[in-house]
């Protein structure tokens, strides 16, 4: 009579760390993980509404000067400028929803994450020719885009390979959490506003700063996260 291999198998034995049973779990985060995205959602879809009013308006008197010639920009450029926004959009309303779920009946969502997100880091590749902030803000975007196209297609390519489960869903996190980067940098320009008289930086000199403040501190917060979890801290 003999043995079962996956019967006896550990729960280390498996590539991503778990066994079968604690894969098919959905994910679990900690407090100040889910208060972060949380924020950071809320401030993209804020985002996104207020460049929907935006581009809904032909004025933009009341605007800063180049803040005006941003909104006037994307106005010349409103069909890349909608597909953007509205597939970010789509994105951000998915995230709740997709880590709650388990992986095995996530298909659906896991397919529309994929769709929305490689649609809207493409179309920012679109969105950087006009930067405020000149080559310090594009070269943000230009870098954490990439790195969130990469984190993209890392997820999906292990999303062919069941055994690898946990770190496709960990490299979705990571995906998530540089695309949310653009709603850190909101805070961070709030900051530079309020201290404009004792600073006297115009948005020009303080965007692009801005940018890989932002960014950087998801990238790095999540990288933390990441690195110091343990597999079976991961499932409810």
């Amino acid at each position: 009579m003999t043995n079962d291999p996956a019967k006896s198998r550990k729960p280390s034995d498996f590539p991503d760390g778990t066994n079968a049973q604690s894969r098919s779990l959905p994910l679990r985060f900690p407090l100040w993980l889910r208060i972060g995205f949380g924020a950071c959602m809320v401030i993209a879809i804020a985002a996104v509404l207020r460049r929907a009013i935006a581009m809904s308006k032909s004025s933009t008197n009341d605007a800063p000067s180049q803040l005006a010639d941003l909104d006037r920009w994307f106005l010349s450029h409103a069909v890349l400028t909608w597909i953007h926004i509205l597939c970010a959009l789509a994105f951000v309303l998915i995230l709740p929803f997709i880590f709650r779920t388990r992986p095995q009946n996530s298909r659906v969502l896991q397919g529309a994450f994929f769709f929305f997100g490689l649609c809207t880091g493409l179309t920012a590749y679109g969105m950087s020719r006009f930067a405020v902030g000149g080559w310090i803000e594009r070269s943000a975007v230009l870098f954490f885009d990439s790195f969130f196209l990469f984190s993209l297609a890392k997820a999906w390519q292990l999303s062919k390979l069941p055994q690898f489960c946990l770190q496709q869903r960990l490299w979705m996190v990571r995906a998530v959490a540089v695309l949310l980067g653009i709603a850190t940098t909101r805070p961070v320009m709030g900051v530079f506003f309020a201290t404009q008289q004792l600073s006297h930086l115009a948005p020009s000199q303080f965007f692009g700063i801005a940018f890989w403040i932002g960014f950087s501190i998801n990238t790095i917060a999540i990288e933390i996260w990441l690195r110091t979890i343990k597999p079976e801290v991961l499932h409810a």
